[in-house]
């Protein structure tokens, strides 16, 4: 072996090992053009994947229970007009807190899904539980569902 082959070796190693680093860390691949005219008419090239943290809906019970809580607490609070501001502000308080406590008690991780179609368009998609996917997957969506090719 020359040393120019050896060189070429080494850097291509270097190359691999650097795109599989980044599509393990959740980064971005940019899919080459060849890559993409390959790919079948519902097939994807999966450019990103990642998860992240939704905040849950409220149902307005953290709101309601909050309010009352915190107006309850203010009414304790003072005397005369004050006692009344207390009060009022205190429910504001309350019901901003119980509504921040609701919203965070009912997060939930979604994984997002960034993919390159063939003709360069781009799409995401969002999945509750784990797509089992990495950046640089081929996949193809049928029924709603992606699977890897």
């Amino acid at each position: 072996m020359n040393n120019n082959h050896i060189r070429n070796s080494v850097a291509v190693a270097l190359l691999l090992g650097a795109a599989a680093a980044q599509a393990a860390s959740g980064h971005s691949i940019v899919p080459e053009k060849s890559q993409l005219s390959r790919l079948c008419r519902d097939c994807a090239f999966v450019s990103e994947v990642h998860n992240e943290t939704r905040q849950g809906k409220t149902s307005g019970v953290g709101v309601v229970g909050g309010a009352v809580v915190g107006g309850l607490l203010g009414n304790r609070v003072g005397g005369g007009t004050g006692k009344a501001l207390l009060t009022v502000g205190g429910a504001a308080a309350g019901g901003y807190a119980g509504n921040q406590i609701e919203k965070n008690s009912k997060k939930y991780t979604v994984w997002v899904v960034r993919l390159v179609n063939k003709d360069g368009s781009r799409r995401t998609r969002e999945f509750r539980n784990d797509p089992q996917l990495r950046a640089g997957d081929t996949v193809v969506s049928r029924d709603g569902r992606l699977t890897r090719q």
